[in-house]
């Protein structure tokens, strides 16, 4: 290379930002790769050095590193043989032309590449700095960036050669797209999560807000740059201090600190916020502290909701069963003298069957009001369920809790009904018990209260009684309580007998239809049979039928369940009013269901009018998941209520278990025969089953099956038995058949 050439490349070279010491023969001109010789800038590099242009040459290549010259005058470019290396072609495989690299250049890049080259020529630039893609040998596209400059000039002034260095930038811009892809993702995850960012300066006290954290504080600016005491202005008085600290907490360290507070923007509204700080360290001493934001007013809000449900009756808004009884249980463990009231509304089934449940529910909230109106202070109220509800009352004297319990009782009678109930007015029974000894249980103070209540009630309603010791001792008023009590332990102990009932087929022969219902026996502690009458009460009165229901249910389809799915037979249970509005039931019923394999189909719900008045939503929701499992719905004890018919009509069942009550006297009761040829009629209509209780006569069969009754259940055809026993009848029966 002539040695006017090497000052210009070493000015080139220098010009883009590389070391001024050169090597000869990797210049490409036309199909001839260089210059042969070696050669050495005179900046000092030895005669005799062992860096020679092979050496220079593998540099470059190892660096990825294209050098290019370009002669404006004769338009001839030359290429240096790394620069075709780097783009996958060996010696003599690309013709040096003057807009090679324009023809290997991407489409969407040329323009912008001569540009660059364009206004460093016309003076408007320092130099050419530009990236663009180049076409490999193969057909894939190099980055690279493109960087150099004028080495020469003529006597006027005007560049007459360029030289530069392109580098290979391609896993640089793979790392770039990758990187972008990552910060793509980051920012709509910030925008689904509504996440706001801001950071601050400790040394300059500069605060930067971006769009989003702006707009959870209401600020409105175009600049992300916030006055540094800005923040500070919004907290609300109550939370600024513990928020001020927060944030200067992590300051100096790595650990993240999470910190939730209310601002007060400028429009007044008070919001949540939640913020995580962390500190940075930067290579100024002092660092930064960067942080997010983000709105949680409506998570706050739904929390307060849940909360709040959780504890509180959704009619009325007193406090439910659950949260009453804790509260309760804290009270009575302090030891402090307190008044519990048992408060049983009377006359209020008749005012559904009269005024429809609607109006039921209108006579709840304004009774629930009345009271809450007549407590004192520190005072609460509770609905337990149904049109039962209780009171408990610290420090309450005798004078006191009379005058209350007359408050109470006025407040009932003067509850309004709405006018669906024109001309109707309510009563209540109230039982009184006070609580001293901080070793009573919450079970036996509610008993104590219970007992009274019930007194109440024998003595003629609309009034109130205290509860006696004395009294109890006699009568047993604490038997409730024990019986309950002794229920869960059956539950526990394995105390409980499941038995069953079948129902037969009135033909002409009554036969079993092999549809059995399901029954429970308490084993008392001296071993003999505990009949239902005297525990299932006490456990709804004590909040325990939901969790009895459970058990039968699970216990019979554990045992039977491949039965159930192999033999065609199916098990019906009975479900309190307490079961029945417990939202997670059919969550409970699938698990089993799924843990057993008994089918669906094979199970059927029988629900009472008493259970169905406590709480008509839940029944009529009840009753269509089941239908939309296809579980069967039987109405049990129909008639025996005012309501029946319109249960009838609002429940889309599978069976009407006509009440007893009807059965039992049929043959000579032209009034039962009445009732029961209409039931059995609309039943027909509607494609319900009809199923006659009680059958404990043959006179009576005869009476049904003459009137068309298809079904029937009683001790005539079938006493309650073991379930196990039936199960293993029925078994042996369809082995029997299989053999013949």
């Amino acid at each position: 290379m002539p040695p006017d050439r090497q000052r210009r490349w070493i000015r080139g070279v220098a010009g883009a930002g590389f070391p001024v010491v050169v090597p000869g023969n990797f210049f490409l001109s036309g199909c001839s790769l260089g210059y042969p010789g070696l050669l050495r800038a005179k900046t000092g590099m030895a005669k005799g050095n062992s860096r020679n242009g092979a050496f220079w040459e593998r540099a470059l290549d190892r660096a990825h590193l294209g050098l290019w010259d370009w002669d404006l005058r004769s338009g001839e470019c030359f290429y240096s043989a790394t620069w075709a290396r780097m783009l996958g072609y060996g010696e003599g495989e690309l013709a040096a032309t003057s807009d090679l690299w324009l023809k290997l250049t991407h489409p969407e890049d040329r323009e912008r590449a001569l540009a660059s080259g364009d206004a460093h020529i016309a003076g408007l630039t320092d130099s050419i700095e530009t990236e663009l893609r180049l076409r490999h040998k193969d057909g894939h596209w190099v980055w690279v960036l493109d960087r150099g400059g004028v080495v020469e000039r003529d006597e006027a002034g005007k560049p007459i050669r360029l030289m530069g260095v392109q580098t290979d930038i391609t896993r640089q811009k793979a790392a770039e797209a990758a990187l972008e892809q990552v910060n793509v993702r980051f920012r709509l995850a910030l925008a689904a999560s509504g996440t706001g960012i801001w950071h601050h300066d400790v040394a300059t006290g500069k605060s930067f807000w971006d769009l989003r954290s702006r707009e959870i504080f209401g600020l409105v600016a175009d600049s992300d740059e916030v006055a540094h005491d800005l923040w500070h202005s919004f907290l609300h008085p109550d939370d600024k201090a513990a928020a001020e600290k927060a944030h200067l907490e992590p300051v100096g360290t790595e650990k993240v600190v999470a910190v939730q507070y209310r601002i007060i923007r400028r429009d007044g509204a008070v919001r949540y916020v939640e913020s995580l700080v962390r500190f940075v360290a930067d290579p100024k001493p002092a660092g930064q502290i960067l942080g997010t934001v983000r709105d949680i007013t409506e998570e706050k809000l739904r929390e307060r909701e849940l909360a709040h449900a959780a504890r509180h009756d959704p009619l009325t808004g007193l406090w439910n069963r659950a949260a009453f009884d804790a509260l309760l249980r804290e009270r009575i463990a302090s030891g402090a003298p307190l008044a519990v009231f048992y408060v049983d509304l009377d006359y209020f089934k008749a005012l559904n069957d009269f005024a429809g449940h609607a109006a039921g529910d209108v006579a709840l909230k304004s009774v629930a009001a009345g009271m809450v109106g007549c407590l004192p202070p520190g005072a609460h109220a509770a609905r337990l369920g149904g049109d039962e509800f209780a009171l408990l009352v610290p420090e309450c004297s005798d004078v006191d809790a009379e005058r209350l319990a007359n408050q109470v009782l006025a407040a009932v009678r003067d509850a309004d009904l709405g006018p669906a109930a024109s001309g109707r007015r309510l009563a209540a029974s109230v039982g009184i018990a006070f609580i001293e000894d901080g070793t009573t249980t919450v079970a036996d103070a509610l008993a104590c209260a219970d007992d009274a209540c019930y007194a109440a009630k024998a003595a003629g309603r609309n009034r109130f009684a205290v509860f006696s010791a004395e009294a109890a001792s006699g009568t047993g008023g604490l038997n409730a309580a024990r019986v309950a009590a002794n229920t869960v332990d059956a539950m526990e102990n394995g105390r409980l007998a499941l038995y069953g009932q079948e129902i037969h087929s009135l033909g002409r022969e009554p036969v079993s239809c092999r549809r059995i219902e399901v029954l429970a026996r308490m084993i008392g502690r001296n071993g003999k049979l505990v009949p239902p009458g005297a525990f299932i009460p006490a456990a709804e009165r004590f909040g325990l039928a939901a969790r009895l229901d459970r058990w039968i249910i699970r216990a019979a389809l554990s045992r039977h369940g491949a039965a159930m799915r192999e033999g065609g037979l199916s098990l019906a249970f009975n479900l309190s009013a307490q079961t029945l509005s417990d939202p997670q039931l059919w969550e409970f019923v699938d698990g089993v269901i799924a843990d057993t394999g008994a089918p669906h189909s094979a199970i059927g719900f029988e629900i009472t009018e008493t259970a169905a008045v406590t709480n008509f939503a839940a029944a009529e929701r009840f009753v269509y998941m089941a239908r939309e499992r296809r579980c069967e719905v039987s109405l049990d004890d129909f008639g025996a209520g005012m309501s029946s018919f319109e249960y009838l009509r609002r429940f889309p069942v599978d069976a009407i278990k006509i009440d007893g009550s009807f059965i039992q006297n049929i043959a000579h009761s032209s009034f039962d025969r009445a009732i029961v040829s209409a039931v059995t009629a609309i039943g027909r209509s509607l494609g319900c089953n009809v199923v006659a209780e009680r059958i404990e006569r043959r006179e009576a069969l005869e009476t049904l099956r003459g009137m068309g009754v298809g079904f029937g259940q009683g001790y005539l055809l079938h006493r309650p038995e073991p379930l196990d026993a039936i199960m293993a009848r029925v078994d042996g029966d369809d082995r029997n058949v299989q053999i013949a």
